[in-house]
């Protein structure tokens, strides 16, 4: 028996089917990969660093987007962290801004599912992309955060365990307490 071969889209008929569909699809490579809801842990852990980041930016030329926007990592892969920041003029694909080109900062919030592509191929994709200077990959079931930066040109990891601990972002000159990430999570000990 023949195994089937699924067709590849190009980017131009990716992105005018995601214009249609009701529910996201990152692009890697011609393959679609459905963006499906997360748990009550991954959704509050994303709004408390959206809630944080945007209290502290407020005022300041950087922006915070939810999983909504998609960036354009190069010319055959987007994707759609679960959170992200740009600073200065966004800078989009398109007129009608759905793919960002130039975030400085992007989260994923990982589960037993994503973890693996969490810490591979979307690492290695952010860190294609030329406007990214930090990628943080948030447990959400323990107080772990991951968070791998751009320095002199060189990507480097550090983690950050516990709830006393607090990560600094300086792309963006403010902080991410642990605390408030996890703040009425119900984490393992």
């Amino acid at each position: 028996m023949e195994a089937q071969i699924k067709p590849r889209l190009t980017v131009a008929e990716y992105l005018a089917f995601e214009a249609q569909s009701e529910i996201k699809h990152e692009y890697i490579d011609g393959e679609l990969y459905a963006v499906t809801g997360g748990t009550d842990n991954h959704s509050r852990i994303a709004a408390s660093v959206i809630i944080t980041l945007g209290i502290q930016l407020s005022g300041s030329d950087c922006y915070v987007y939810t999983s909504d926007m998609r960036v354009k990592v190069d010319h055959a892969r987007y994707v759609y962290p679960d959170v992200s920041v740009g600073c200065g003029q966004a800078r989009h694909e398109d007129d009608g801004e759905t793919s960002l080109l130039n975030p400085v900062v992007v989260f994923e919030v990982t589960s037993p599912s994503s973890r693996v592509r969490d810490h591979g191929l979307k690492r290695a994709l952010y860190q294609r992309v030329p406007s990214i200077e930090a990628y943080l990959v948030i447990d959400q079931h323990a107080a772990h955060v991951d968070v791998n930066r751009r320095i002199a040109g060189e990507w480097r990891s550090t983690s950050y365990v516990g709830l006393d601990a607090a990560i600094s972002l300086e792309a963006l000159g403010c902080e991410l307490p642990l605390a408030q990430i996890y703040q009425g999570i119900v984490i393992d000990a």
